[in-house]
């Protein structure tokens, strides 16, 4: 039977995209999630920085478990083992950190959850790595993005590397030629000018066009693969 680490895990290899709100306005945070959602996105995070964001985690998880929504709920920012208790008792399937913590990461193993520690240097994600993470995440983004993934991953091509910032609609397909295991949108796709305007529907049509840019291109991998292979 499948864990529900390795499932989380499954489902980030699948989908390879996540949607990140972070952001102090209460009335927009279900309204936006609930944007991204039907636009496509199937991993959510919230950050611990999101006004209410345990509630609106736990809210998300009952939804989806009672619309029978395949959607995997994560929480951001977790910066104590406190944090990753409470968001585990939210319902949160991963957490996420600006930082490496070893604590927060042995947590994360030791109640099957997926651990994306923030990391930026090669020695980082090392550490972060062999302190258990599952998954490192690049942040902040260099300015030389994909350039400066594809290069760490000649020497390290067994790190899940996630990018978050500096991830865009219009640079994702670089950045996952470049050796990415998924990508993390945060203002690139919550825009934040229509967050300010309530433009909820801008926000869900720009996930549409991320989420089937992602899929086009892990389809045309597999083939790639395939055909590396035959």
């Amino acid at each position: 039977m499948t864990s529900p680490r390795a499932a989380v895990l499954d489902t980030f290899a699948q989908h390879r995209c996540s949607a990140i709100l972070r952001t102090e306005d209460e009335s927009a945070v279900r309204p936006a999630l609930d944007a991204a959602i039907r636009g496509g996105f199937r991993i959510v995070e919230v950050t611990m920085t999101t006004p209410n964001c345990l509630k609106h985690i736990a809210d998300l998880c009952a939804q989806a478990k009672h619309d029978g929504l395949d959607l995997t709920v994560g929480a951001g920012t977790v910066l104590t083992v406190d944090d990753a208790k409470q968001a585990r008792a939210a319902g949160a399937q991963f957490l996420v950190s600006p930082v490496t913590d070893p604590q927060v990461i042995t947590f994360c193993r030791q109640h099957d959850l997926v651990s994306i520690p923030g990391t930026f240097t090669p020695t980082e994600m090392m550490n972060a790595h062999k302190a258990g993470a599952d998954i490192v995440k690049l942040f902040p983004g260099p300015s030389n993005g994909p350039a400066f993934l594809r290069t760490l991953r000649g020497p390290l091509p067994f790190l899940r590397v996630l990018p978050t910032s500096g991830v865009s609609e219009e640079n994702c397909e670089e950045w996952l030629s470049a050796g990415a295991f998924g990508l993390g949108f945060v203002a690139s796709l919550f825009e934040p000018m229509d967050m300010a305007k309530h433009r909820f529907d801008a926000i869900e049509a720009r996930a549409k066009r991320i989420t089937d840019k992602m899929r086009k291109v892990g389809a045309q991998r597999a083939r790639d693969s395939q055909v590396t292979t035959a």
